[in-house]
């Protein structure tokens, strides 16, 4: 299998972390989203991702890139498994899956953050504005959420989809030196995860391509 992909891409970062946690070899293929206007808007790469963005997964013939559909088929390769399969579980995993790959990240990843900065004429100032309103009340409402459902994990005692969805966006958050004090829950939920090896191979500023 091979991996186009951008080391601080939220989206490259959670399949990263599920190929980890199958321990599925894979081939890393990075995918420079500033550089030159962008790599992921050449014409090759277009041929696999027509939308420009990353990642993009090819498994021989295949070629996938929403990450959720990525890991929902790396979930069919190997284990273990990211969604579990009794039918309420999986919703509540889903449910807090898709609070940050669906409401979240779309929001506040680079190109939208260069239109508010650029295009729009924010500044740095406003795109800063940007990410800490939408990131405070994304994470205020899972807080919520991780009251009923979490345990070491976001859902109980074992790493799922939900796990995978979460970690880029605090590490994004991080990065962006948002105050995450009001949600301790998360926090600690984060810092469990931060233990396993899955997820320190995942991390950005161990790809190949991190520039720190």
């Amino acid at each position: 299998m091979e991996l186009y992909g951008y080391w601080r891409s939220s989206a490259s970062y959670r399949v990263r972390i599920a190929l980890h946690l199958k321990q599925l070899a894979f081939d890393y293929k990075p995918v420079h989203l500033v550089k030159d206007g962008g790599e992921q808007k050449s014409a090759e790469y277009a041929k696999l991702n027509p939308a420009k963005l990353v990642p993009t997964l090819v498994d021989g013939e295949l070629e996938l890139n929403q990450s959720l559909a990525i890991i929902e088929y790396l979930d069919s390769k190997a284990g273990p498994l990211l969604v579990p399969e009794d039918p309420k579980e999986a919703a509540i995993v889903r449910m807090l899956a898709l609070d940050m790959a669906c409401d979240l990240q779309p929001i506040t990843n680079l190109r939208v953050l260069q239109y508010v900065s650029g295009t729009l004429d924010a500044g740095d100032e406003g795109r800063q504005a940007w990410i800490e309103h939408w990131v405070s009340s994304a994470f205020a409402a899972f807080e919520k959420r991780l009251e009923k459902h979490a345990g070491a994990c976001c859902v109980g005692d074992e790493v799922s989809l939900a796990d995978v969805c979460l970690v880029p966006q605090v590490y994004n958050a991080l990065r962006f030196k948002i105050d995450l004090s009001p949600y301790p829950r998360l926090l600690q939920v984060y810092e469990n995860l931060q233990q396993i090896d899955a997820f320190q191979k995942a991390q950005p500023d161990q790809q190949p391509d991190a520039v720190l």
